[in-house]
């Protein structure tokens, strides 16, 4: 089947696992924030006190594989409809709140655990299940949803909260991710994925030996090890990047207008390297794309500050911010086999989510010997470079099988 074809053959399915995407457990990351200042002004907590809520995902990560092994085995579809019917019932549950800490923070993690259903692991299966020559690009189309939904959704959110209070505000969103997920499975369809398609001779099952052959693989070990080191320095772009650039003389208007051409190089980036994976082999894309913020984080921890500098090292980690989620979902879906793609998927999301955990007691313990980002900048640099290399020795193992429909077979090893 040509490129242009398998857009015209599988659009609704693309639509899908877009829409599912945006409107699924990713939007949640854009928006929590919008709610914070009226709870905590309402129940009394301290700021210290919220921002446990980023520590959630230490009680979830080792839950998500089940998770992912959830999805191999009943498909995206159903795996879908069941993160789609928490999520609201989340968002509901917390507009009811009566100001427990503990009980707000069971209702984040059950609705996060649930929510992982509406993630990478199972739209990114959606596309590779259905996309060959344009999956690189397909991929990047569903991973920009949520970011510029959330860009369109953000100043009307905050109005409702503005206007009607925070407790509508969750249940303007619960409406919205109904919505979304009815869109979603409408547009996903009833047939079983390729990989469970009748007759494939696989069974959903994995074998304590499989499972132990997985985690001996090197290839799998690269491609986790690899996605652990260049999540290192995310904290600095989620939440220190005006602190960065201010401690590098960039104040003001300057910060301002550097940081909203970070968010603009995300969204170029992520289809230059979805476009780059349908042409060039994965692991050489991985290792331009995910080694070039490191020379941004080396320039930003030199004694140099021009205002030039400072962009186009911001604009080299942009470019690459979100590449490791697409270079991941490809990765996986030519190196190894699909009935094993969410399960895979999931380690990946643990393994990302441990970088970046990693990266936060790094940079806390270097700012208190040293008040400056310096030390943790040119660590990163380096950490992302190691990273970016073990992502580019996965070319050493061949991909499996693609020209196979069905995709017939155990993990490749």
């Amino acid at each position: 089947m040509g490129y242009r074809a398998e857009f015209v053959d599988n659009w609704r399915q693309l639509a899908a696992a877009s829409v599912g995407m945006a409107l699924g457990l990713a939007l949640n990351h854009y928006v929590m924030s919008l709610f914070a200042p009226a709870m905590i002004a309402e129940f009394g907590w301290s700021r210290a006190k919220y921002a446990l809520v980023g520590a959630t995902p230490f009680l979830t990560m080792f839950l998500i594989p089940l998770a992912g092994r959830f999805t191999d085995r009943v498909g995206p579809r159903k795996a879908a409809a069941v993160g789609f019917i928490a999520l609201p019932l989340g968002y509901l549950a917390l507009s009811f709140m009566n100001g427990s800490f503990a009980v707000f923070l069971a209702i984040i993690v059950v609705k996060s655990l649930l929510g992982t259903l509406t993630t990478t692991m199972v739209f990114a299966r959606v596309i590779v299940e259905r996309f060959d020559r344009a999956r690189g690009i397909a991929l990047s189309i569903v991973m920009s949803g949520a970011p510029l939904v959330a860009a369109l959704a953000i100043p009307f959110l905050a109005q409702i909260i503005d206007v009607y209070g925070w407790r509508n505000g969750f249940r303007a969103i619960a409406v919205v991710t109904v919505l979304g997920g009815c869109f979603t499975m409408a547009m996903m369809g009833g047939g079983e994925p390729a990989s469970a398609a009748p007759g494939d001779g696989q069974s959903p099952r994995l074998s304590k030996s499989e499972i132990g052959k997985l985690f001996a693989s090197p290839l799998f070990l690269l491609a986790i090890g690899g996605m652990l080191l260049v999540n290192i320095p995310q904290l600095l772009v989620a939440s220190q990047l005006k602190l960065v650039l201010a401690e590098n003389g960039a104040t003001g208007q300057s910060a301002t207008w550097i940081v909203s051409l970070y968010a603009i190089g995300v969204v170029i980036g992520r289809f230059i390297c979805g476009a780059a994976l349908d042409r060039v082999p994965v692991h050489k894309v991985a290792i331009m794309a995910l080694g070039a913020p490191a020379i941004g984080l080396a320039a930003l921890a030199s004694p140099f500050d021009s205002i030039w500098l400072l962009s186009g090292s911001i604009l080299l980690m942009a470019l690459a911010q979100g590449a490791e989620g697409d270079i991941g979902a490809y990765l996986i879906s030519r190196k190894f086999e699909l009935r094993n793609y969410s399960l895979i998927m999931s380690f990946m999301t643990v393994s990302l989510t441990l970088g970046s955990a990693f990266g936060s007691v790094m940079l806390s313990y270097s700012l208190s010997l040293a008040d400056s980002y310096a030390a943790f900048l040119s660590l990163s640099a380096g950490v992302t470079l190691v990273g970016a290399y073990l992502f580019f020795l996965t070319g050493r193992f061949p991909p499996r099988n693609v020209s196979d429909p069905m995709m017939r077979g155990a993990l490749a090893t």
